[in-house]
């Protein structure tokens, strides 16, 4: 059973995704290129970590360093396709599809770690998916035109998989908030290259173009994806990749709250399914 220390943890990633969920708000409303807004929000997150882990980075073995490096090159590549992805879909095709993180998670635990998975966990995930078809049922638009964004928002989910699941295994010897560190650095390399060679150099010219990328480095990556970069180590990262799950549930609760988007009587239905599902997937033995 999950203990109650486990609990507060998975609370946690709760939070985390709540933060998450408004990385899409942020990059719909920057005016910068797909690439270059991802770049800003590193950049920006960056300066705001260094004075909590500049004693910490001489305490890191080289091994971890690389590692936590090239984290955040998966973690950048999740960025470029999920930013592209909004110019070819809709933003609820591209924000379900990113969070599919348990295809790539769920192998690579039990290859590597030798994971087994109980039977209440994949009840669970058959549920939360469930749900997740009611929620998003007449929101998600299959047909051609949106099928490269569509692919883009999965080859992100992919990539974030990868990001959480070396993640998992650095955070067993490093704070969270250094791995963030590192890892925005191999981001940050990674995207200003991706951003040369495809968009040209970008900056923002003013205030309306600087407050979206603000809000993506301090919501969307230090709070965020520095919360959940803290509990992966606490928790099983395969029920991490499951809880991602739960994005679209806070989407259309932030869609409610902030742009008056009705909820119907459908997705208040799956909302609940996806809780159900969610509850019994916590239930596996640990």
């Amino acid at each position: 059973m999950i203990s109650k220390k486990e609990n507060i943890y998975i609370s946690l990633v709760f939070l985390a995704i709540c933060f998450l969920a408004t990385g899409g708000i942020f990059v719909k409303l920057s005016t910068l290129s797909p690439i270059s807004t991802g770049l800003y929000r590193i950049l920006f997150s960056l300066p705001l970590l260094y004075p909590f882990v500049r004693k910490n980075l001489k305490q890191i073995h080289l091994i971890d360093m690389l590692l936590m490096f090239f984290s955040g090159v998966f973690l950048a590549l999740d960025l470029i396709f999920w930013n592209t992805s909004f110019s070819y879909t809709t933003v609820a095709n591209a924000n379900l599809l990113v969070n599919l993180v348990p295809i790539t998670i769920i192998p690579l635990s039990y290859i590597f770690y030798k994971e087994k998975l109980n039977v209440n966990f994949f009840i669970g995930l058959i549920i939360l998916s469930l749900g997740i078809i009611v929620l998003m049922n007449g929101k998600i638009i299959a047909n051609p035109e949106n099928f490269k964004g569509d692919m883009y928002a999965f080859i992100a989910s992919i990539f974030y998989g990868l990001f959480l699941f070396s993640v998992s295994n650095a955070r067993k010897r490093v704070p969270a908030k250094v791995i963030m560190f590192v890892a925005g650095l191999g981001s940050l390399v990674t995207l200003f290259i991706a951003m040369v060679l495809t968009e040209g150099i970008q900056y923002p010219t003013s205030v309306k173009e600087v407050l979206p990328l603000i809000g993506l480095a301090i919501f969307s990556q230090l709070l965020g994806q520095g919360l959940m970069s803290y509990c992966v180590g606490k928790i099983r990262i395969t029920l991490s990749s499951l809880l991602v799950l739960s994005q679209p549930v806070v989407a259309a609760l932030y869609s409610f709250i902030l742009f008056q988007e009705k909820i119907s009587l459908q997705e208040i239905g799956g909302i609940i399914i996806v809780l159900v599902g969610i509850y019994i997937s916590k239930k596996q033995s640990t």
